[in-house]
């Protein structure tokens, strides 16, 4: 499939532009520049990515959470709650 057929590919453009953010990181590194203005770029850089993530756990319950929920397999079910579980307690501890 391609990446602009993807369920994700909003996800993917995000991170194309995360990519150009950090190679201007890079950039400002090796030009010495200013501590404080560097990590205003890592902070922005921070931030999309939790959009991204965001976005993705949104996403993920919406299309893979629902069908599961909707389904008969109890299994299923419990395997789908456990994951969202399991997401939201990693984004919690910020891990």
């Amino acid at each position: 499939m391609k990446a602009k057929d993807s369920k994700h590919h909003e996800q993917l453009v995000a991170l194309k532009k995360i990519e150009g953010q950090i190679r201007g990181m890079e950039k400002m590194i090796e030009d010495g520049r200013y501590c404080v203005q560097i990590l205003n770029q890592l902070h922005a850089v921070v931030g999309a990515l939790l959009t991204v993530e965001n976005k993705m756990i949104k996403r993920h319950i919406e299309t893979c959470g629902v069908d599961a929920l909707k389904g008969k397999s109890n299994e299923k079910q419990q395997k789908t709650i456990d994951e969202v579980l399991y997401l939201l307690n990693r984004k919690r501890r910020g891990a």
